[in-house]
């Protein structure tokens, strides 16, 4: 009768021991008793009773996925290849073994529509140019639809895009035409205000004669301070323009228009006709 009890003690111990169960903290239970969901449970030590209770775990913690590429044309008709990364966590534990049968791979198919939903109603200007507000629209979308299942989308990023080869080429000469118009734009703004200041250095200089002077001397000590062997003296024209005018040679004077021959070939010219005899 002893071993009897003993053995139905130690039948009873090991049942009960059997249905401990350690969660971590970043992990919870969904418990599942006699086939009823009775929610969630963790972390710490859990009792799930044998034969009657069963539990699926759940990670809580932040789960970066990746969305495999995705072939898109965009709205300016550009075909291209997109990837992008999206980060997810679950909120709520019991949706998303309940509410989803994989939420995993539900959120990737549906990020993966999402992307290519999106990115054909983009131009490709807009999608190099605008990428964080691309990012934040697929986040809302995914999101939105995710919150049934109980999982909360933090972040989706477009990783890469892939340019077909003609487009990238065009794309070089465009940039290259942008930086040659700015060039010019910018020398022609130098040499602007390069001619203003002039002008108004030449105004300034009109009204002081002797400031003229004292530019000439400047330039002659900037020249002869590089240590040259010969020494230019630039000397204003205006100073031989009266000796070039008097020894210049005077022009002769144009000859007198020649009036017509009256005999051309041996023949005379024939006389004109009195008005009277015109009318006779």
């Amino acid at each position: 009768m002893g071993s009897v009890l003993l053995t139905a003690l130690a039948a009873v111990g090991l049942y009960l021991f059997s249905g401990l169960r350690v969660l971590r903290e970043y992990e919870r239970a969904v418990y599942f008793f006699l086939g009823r969901s009775w929610g969630s449970k963790g972390p710490g030590v859990i009792y799930l009773p044998p034969l009657f209770a069963k539990m699926q775990k759940v990670s809580l913690r932040v789960m970066a996925m990746d969305i495999p590429p995705q072939d898109v044309i965009t709205r300016d008709n550009i075909s291209i290849k997109v990837n992008a990364v999206l980060y997810m966590r679950v909120k709520d534990p019991v949706k998303a073994v309940i509410g989803v049968e994989n939420y995993l791979y539900a959120t990737s198919q549906l990020a993966q529509t999402t992307l290519r939903s999106v990115l054909g109603e983009t131009e490709m200007d807009e999608l190099l140019m605008s990428r964080e507000k691309i990012n934040a629209i697929l986040k809302n979308i995914i999101d939105s639809r995710t919150e049934d299942w109980g999982v909360e989308v933090s972040a989706v990023e477009v990783k890469d895009v892939d340019l077909p080869p003609e487009m990238k080429r065009a794309m070089a000469r465009q940039a290259e035409a942008e930086r040659e118009r700015r060039a010019k734009v910018i020398n022609a703004e130098g040499e602007l205000q390069a001619a203003e200041k002039l002008a108004q250095a030449a105004h300034i200089i009109g009204k002081e004669p002797a400031a003229i002077q004292l530019r000439y001397l400047q330039t002659v000590n900037e020249i002869a301070s590089e240590n040259n062997s010969t020494t230019i003296f630039p000397i204003p024209i205006d100073l031989f323009r009266g000796f070039m005018e008097r020894i210049a040679p005077a022009q002769p004077a144009e000859p007198p228009a020649r009036a017509l021959p009256e005999q051309t070939s041996g023949e005379r010219l024939p006389a004109p006709r009195d008005k009277e005899k015109v009318k006779d």
